[in-house]
């Protein structure tokens, strides 16, 4: 029989907070940028609770986490929950930890209760989800699932040069255990739903079927610096014009194929950004995702004609590049159903949805059955100092990612 376990919803608040503090800004939001001395703090503290829970811990080569909890079965692989714990540079105190955070909280609810389940338990954090220090995103959990090489991994570079490696070794993170080398009978993963859908449908749970698939792109536009004085505006080979009239492109392909499709340039460069040189050269990123693997197809030939129709004329050069391509996702359906049975079980009200963002599941769900659970977040708002859950919105989502943890494990008896 599956036991009425409850989770503690002020240790869960408690863990959020305090976790707050390894990078937290004066807004109060969270710069943790992977492997940053301030990941390295939070990974201490990851170590040390689960160690103190009697969980064995251990590190991959390309740092992603596991702790696990033996189960009654020891020939089974675990079934695992978790997400991240790195951030935007002005990111938010939930995203991606709150999924670590609820594991470790159903975690000290099993060992408190002291239930032994059929298959081991594990939590894990995966490295650099973000990308937001090293491109692309989902980097480590991409290595785990086969989707890049260690090679790869390691020599992606940040703004400055530093090299993920290296920087894995600085902080002290590089594992052992070859990445993939770790079976998983099942993963779980909560998190905030980063969008408005929940909280204006007054919805509490989310309950994933699958996740949009998503297309990264870098530019670089050269034209040619000259003084802005001297250079008639006939004669000016202004990158940053011919960048500005791009990201109206990209804008407006995001906007033809809504409300399901996003179009999104969200970092830039501009050099030499000097107030009396035209600019010679603009770097930009572009993000689109749509559900459907033929429209987002569309979108990306639409951004590439926008490069040859917009620049040239401009007599302006442009250098482009796809750093990312990750298909849409489909769930496994026997996941999805312990999901609604843990919220029906805990009397909540739910609707299924498709993830708008990207999430470690993505590609954990191509080498073990996968779903992930959503709570609301205040307007939406995510990739932000100012992002905000409620304790009991926390709470719930815990207490649904236990009862489904416990629905799956009951089958394997």
């Amino acid at each position: 029989m599956i036991p009425n376990l409850q989770i503690d919803s002020e240790r869960l608040w408690g863990m959020l907070m305090d976790t707050a503090k390894f990078g937290g800004t004066p807004k109060g939001g969270v710069k943790r940028l992977t492997l940053s001395d301030e990941d390295k703090l939070v990974r201490d503290w990851f170590v040390a609770e689960l160690t103190a829970l009697g969980c064995t811990v251990t590190v991959d080569e390309v740092g992603n986490l596991f702790a696990r909890k033996p189960g009654k079965n020891p020939e089974l692989p675990p079934i695992a929950m978790g997400s991240h714990l790195d951030t935007q540079p002005t990111g938010g105190k939930f995203d991606g930890i709150l999924g670590v955070i609820g594991a470790v909280e159903v975690m000290k609810a099993l060992v408190g209760a002291g239930y032994e389940t059929n298959a081991p338990i594990e939590v894990v954090s995966w490295c650099n989800e973000e990308g937001s220090r090293f491109a692309p995103a989902m980097l480590a959990s991409g290595v785990f699932a086969g989707v890049f090489t260690p090679e790869y991994a390691y020599t992606r570079e940040d703004r400055q040069g530093l090299k993920f490696g290296d920087e894995l070794d600085r902080i002290g993170y590089r594992g052992t255990e070859k990445a993939g080398d770790h079976p998983l009978q099942a993963y779980f993963e909560l998190h905030i739903e980063q969008g408005p859908i929940l909280e204006d449908e007054g919805k509490v749970i989310g309950v994933l079927t699958g996740v949009q698939g998503m297309r990264w792109y870098e530019i670089t536009v050269t034209g040619q610096d000259a003084h802005t004085g001297a250079t008639p505006m006939r004669l000016r080979k202004n990158a940053l014009v011919g960048a500005a009239r791009m990201i109206e492109a990209v804008d407006a392909i995001g906007q033809k194929y809504s409300p399901d499709a996003v179009a999104t340039v969200g970092l830039i460069e501009n050099k030499p950004n000097s107030r009396n040189v035209v600019p010679g050269e603009v770097f930009f990123t572009v993000d689109l995702r749509h559900p459907e693997e033929s429209v987002l197809q569309a979108m990306e030939d639409e951004l590439r004609a926008a490069l040859v129709a917009i620049l040239p004329p401009m007599k302006l050069e442009y250098d482009e590049k796809m750093i990312w391509n990750s298909p849409a996702v489909k769930f496994a359906p026997e996941l999805i159903a312990c999901v609604d049975h843990g919220v029906d079980k805990a009397g909540y009200s739910k609707r299924r949805m498709v993830s708008g963002a990207g999430h470690d599941a993505v590609y954990i769900a191509r080498v073990a059955p996968t779903t992930m659970i959503f709570v609301p977040c205040e307007g939406g708002l995510s990739h932000n100092e100012y992002e905000t859950i409620q304790p009991e919105e926390a709470a719930a989502g815990a207490q649904v990612l236990l009862n489904a943890v416990l629905e799956y494990d009951a089958t394997l008896a």
